[in-house]
């Protein structure tokens, strides 16, 4: 009985660990398909605004309304509110992520606010106020501007920034919990850290 009994312990403790792995690697494969699905929505939105990026907050408000802003309402037409593939799978704050309408973080709704953009924007927005423009024209041209300007950055090297990433850190591997990141070339894979010191 003794001998069963540990035989048992030990078949546990090799399965367990070996199941555990599976389900996490099963959550970052699935994942990987959720960025894959948005990366088709925001090449559908680039080809009919001459290559731009869209423009938006890295993530959407969230109001007693519900989520405001971001990347899921400016994809809203390509892909529903509703579709799944804006919630990552490893998900455990599932009510954070609904009150802000996903999981996923837009990298470029951050990078537009970098001197490095916002110093040419605002030269760019001076150099136009003998203009007589609306406030809804300026606001375009700015964000126009904005994501012309972001693009660059993506250009110059398409694997310097990611476009999406968890929104937390999810999918465990080792000892270290790491992120999925979708990059603008379509390409998906884990977002390395720069204190790693691996390129991602």
């Amino acid at each position: 009985m003794l001998v069963v009994v540990f035989v048992v312990g030990v078949l546990t403790s090799i399965i367990v660990p070996a199941i555990s792995g599976v389900r996490r690697e099963a959550l970052s494969v699935s994942c990987q398909a959720n960025l894959r699905q948005l990366h088709a929505g925001i090449e559908a939105y680039r080809s009919s605004l001459k290559g731009l990026l869209p423009m938006c907050d890295f993530l959407p408000a969230s109001t007693p309304d519900g989520p405001v802003g971001g990347l899921v309402e400016v994809l809203e037409k390509t892909i529903g509110r509703d579709c799944e593939c804006w919630y990552c799978a490893a998900d455990d704050d599932i009510d954070g992520s609904i009150a802000a309408g996903t999981s996923y973080i837009y990298l470029p709704g951050l990078l537009r606010y970098t001197p490095q953009v916002q110093i040419q924007v605002a030269g760019l927005m001076f150099a136009s106020q003998g203009e007589s423009l609306t406030e809804r024209q300026r606001e375009r041209r700015r964000r126009d501007a904005e994501a012309k300007l972001v693009g660059q950055l993506y250009e110059r090297d398409s694997r310097a920034f990611a476009l999406l990433t968890d929104s937390q850190d999810r999918h465990k591997i080792g000892s270290r919990v790491p992120r999925n990141a979708l990059y603008i070339d379509g390409s998906v894979g884990i977002l390395r850290e720069a204190d790693e010191g691996d390129e991602p």
